[in-house]
């Protein structure tokens, strides 16, 4: 029983490092660019796009294709930043522990 206990008490701190963790991800803000920097997006780590800022010099109205083309890799180099991060707080979390494959955290 005393392993159950231990064990209770372990997965109790790892939930509070979990919510702890997400609040700290959904405060952060991360830049996403493409283009040299003059499409550039802002997500926060929950993945909620917050801000766009296009330089003017791209905004072309004969060629919106390539400006669509920038907005959408902006938001994927976004997107990898807030996933690294993630993965780099949940390893702080689990401390090294390997989930099973296919277990993503947080839920």
């Amino acid at each position: 029983m005393k392993n159950l206990a231990g064990l209770m008490k372990q997965a109790s701190q790892m939930q509070e490092k979990m919510q702890e963790m997400q609040a700290k991800l959904e405060s952060m803000e991360v830049e996403g660019a493409s283009g040299a920097g003059m499409v550039t997006v802002a997500m926060n780590g929950r993945g909620e796009l917050k801000r766009v800022r296009i330089d003017p010099k791209i905004a072309d109205p004969s060629d919106m294709e390539m400006l669509q083309d920038l907005i959408v890799a902006a938001h994927a180099d976004a997107k990898r930043k807030i996933e690294t991060l993630t993965a780099e707080e949940m390893q702080k979390v689990t401390g090294g522990m390997q989930l099973p494959a296919g277990m993503k955290l947080p839920f």
